[in-house]
């Protein structure tokens, strides 16, 4: 996510913390560090991520706007599980206090 040239600086990536060690239709994420998560419930945008895993496993992604959808490159879990790389459909962006919360649906079409 580029900074902005003027005003208060953003950081690269925003921390999102899932509750179990890969994504599959109906996991949640817990998106965190958003100036305004409020709006961001509301109206999405694209974006980097640093999706931390319930197994400690951190891996980068990247908030889609079309669809919406939650790109997640290949990675392996802390107990050895390859888990290949995919995009996910997030069916909801909902604001939950300081945090937004993903719910992810299907895989997204390629």
């Amino acid at each position: 996510m580029p900074l902005p040239a003027t005003g208060p600086t953003e950081p690269d990536a925003f921390l999102a913390v899932c509750g179990h060690t890969h994504l599959f239709p109906g996991a949640r994420c817990r998106l965190q560090g958003l100036p305004d998560p409020e709006a961001f419930a509301a109206r999405p945008r694209p974006g980097d991520v640093l999706l931390r895993f319930s197994d400690a496993v951190a891996t980068d992604a990247e908030v889609r706007t079309d669809g919406p959808a939650l790109a997640v490159p290949a990675y392996t879990t802390a107990a050895g599980t390859p888990i290949d790389g995919r995009a996910w459909l997030v069916r909801e962006f909902a604001g939950a206090g300081d945090e937004v919360e993903l719910t992810i649906g299907g895989i997204a079409p390629a």
